[in-house]
């Protein structure tokens, strides 16, 4: 997620188990403002302006929430394990040789009480697919559904998609072979069902609020750009019996001292960003809830500029980082250092990787022509706003020239002005998080395919496409896992496509003695069904 984040805003997540510690913080206001209320509101901070509410343009970790209180797929999320739960599909079935999945729906209508037929998904997901969408997520159903690729890359017609509406409740996908992890990558919004009709009816404006309409367990009622946005429910959606929540509040709040500080004076309900200064304090307190998440953060690399395609730098500039020394005195959360994209999985080893050497990554760099630094371009990386990301940006930036002696610049940048820079390629190192949207290695390396929307360095090999094409027809075994390893040793360990730091842990603040339904999981993904006061 999940793009998103793909880039999220918080130093958040990671794989190994820690436990939540302390007792509970005397400075925080004794009673939740919304959790005191009888009307069940719920105020969180959202971190950031989100990028669109519109499924087929977002990406993100902030946008990601937003989804899941505006939308809902055939599928949604289990709140304690993220498996697949029914959402819009009641049920489903799959045909012997494991490529057909067959959908039975249940009568439901978006807000505005048009019906949500087998069609909708046929339609929706071909608009997400086509070329002239270009969505950046198009490369997740491209990879798994027969046809979708061709369609995508403007080869085939749609026609050629294995997309079925059988009858309107009956929805049928043909899969490119027996994908292991179909389902559970269905929750994600690219296999969004759309409202096309408002879409084409608005324009542009179809997700403002008065024109909006969506499927999910809220409809928007809010939204004061750069402030806040408000959901309340939908009052068509088929599980509203489940939805406690009369109002949820999305604050735009960047600064992660001032959502602490809004946390701790009972302004908020959830913090989902804690600030590395008061890391110590925030620790102490039962409110604090740290867990295994499968998430990496990263260095994305232009292979677009002439310096950063000679393989010889990029391993140089991956090997003079003490991933160690960076988590253990700069993010201090327990995050684990990393020489690997994918975080280890259950049958899964991650690549070997290129780890801590200074030596050899002086080697490397005078190899390449700039011996200690001499010659070597002054870069920039940039970020977006965040403290941490800004931390992190100068140790790196403090490394990179005590360890090779060369010079770059920071440049930090708004959430949504970042995001085009890196989808544009208008960069030269970019910082980068993937949450991942499913527990499956592929939901990583499918990132580098050459045709992701979301390869933003441009990192190009057919021999890894391949592989990672080979991987989506296998079924779950061993040899599955040993190809997707042997594809990311190609792409981390021979090519060092990208530099990674460590695999997260994620780090919420939410006092559990007052709301039920939240729980901590393996993605960070909390559904907003289910969510409600303790009385």
């Amino acid at each position: 997620m999940k793009k998103t984040v793909l880039a999220t805003v918080a130093l958040a997540a990671a794989v190994f188990s820690l436990a939540s510690c302390g007792g509970k913080s005397e400075s925080k206001a004794a009673t939740s403002s919304s959790a005191s209320s009888s009307a069940a509101e719920f105020i969180f901070n959202n971190g950031t302006e989100p990028q669109s509410l519109d499924p087929s343009k977002i990406q993100g970790v902030p946008e990601h929430r937003l989804y899941m209180a505006l939308f809902e797929g055939l599928v949604s999320y289990d709140a304690k394990t993220n498996e697949a739960v029914p959402g819009v599909a009641e049920s489903w079935s799959l045909s012997e040789d494991g490529t057909v999945l067959t959908f039975k729906l249940r009568n439901t209508t978006w807000s505005d009480g048009t019906p949500i037929t087998a069609q909708t998904f046929v339609d929706s997901w071909l608009y997400y697919l086509a070329p002239e969408t270009a969505a950046e997520y198009a490369y997740m159903p491209a990879a798994v559904i027969k046809g979708a690729e061709a369609y995508n890359a403007g080869k085939a017609g749609k026609e050629t998609v294995g997309l079925r509406a059988v009858d309107d409740t009956t929805f049928e996908v043909t899969l490119v072979g027996p994908v292991p992890y179909a389902v559970d990558m269905m929750a994600h919004y690219s296999f969004a069902p759309l409202p096309l009709h408002a879409m084409e009816k608005f324009g542009n404006d179809w997700t403002k609020p008065g024109n909006f309409v969506g499927n999910g367990p809220f409809v928007l009622s809010e939204w004061l750009p750069q402030d806040h946005i408000s959901v309340v429910p939908n009052d068509k959606y088929w599980n509203k019996a489940n939805v406690f929540l009369s109002k949820v509040t999305f604050l735009t709040i960047e600064n992660e001292t001032t959502g602490y500080n809004k946390y701790k004076n009972g302004e908020l309900d959830w913090d989902t960003t804690v600030p590395l200064e008061m890391l110590d304090e925030i620790k102490l307190t039962n409110d604090y809830h740290v867990s295994p998440q499968i998430s990496s953060y990263y260095y994305e690399l232009n292979f677009n500029n002439p310096i950063l395609a000679d393989v010889r730098v990029r391993k140089a500039l991956a090997k003079s980082i003490n991933t160690q020394e960076l988590v253990d005195k700069v993010t201090k959360g327990g995050q684990i250092p990393a020489t690997s994209f994918c975080p280890p999985m259950s049958g899964f080893t991650p690549a070997t990787g290129n780890p801590y050497d200074v030596e050899a990554a002086k080697a490397l760099l005078a190899e390449a022509g700039y011996p200690n630094g001499a010659g070597f371009p002054k870069m920039t990386v940039i970020y977006n706003t965040n403290e941490g990301h800004k931390k992190i940006a100068e140790y790196v930036q403090q490394e990179w020239k005590k360890n090779l002696g060369i010079d770059v610049e920071l440049s930090n940048m708004e959430w949504g002005t970042f995001l085009e820079e890196r989808q544009h390629n208008n960069f030269e190192i970019a910082r980068a998080g993937w949450v991942g949207d499913y527990m499956d290695p592929s939901n990583f390396l499918e990132l580098l395919l050459s045709t992701s929307g979301n390869n933003d360095g441009r990192y190009n090999n057919p021999k890894y496409d391949e592989l990672i094409k080979k991987a989506a027809t296998m079924p779950a075994g061993a040899e599955r896992m040993q190809v997707l390893h042997d594809a990311e040793e190609l792409m981390m360990t021979e090519e060092q496509a990208l530099i990674p730091f460590y695999y997260y842990v994620s780090q919420n603040m939410i006092d559990l003695d007052k709301w039920d339904g939240w729980y901590t999981n393996p993605l960070d993904v909390h559904p907003w069904v289910g969510i409600k006061p303790k009385r």
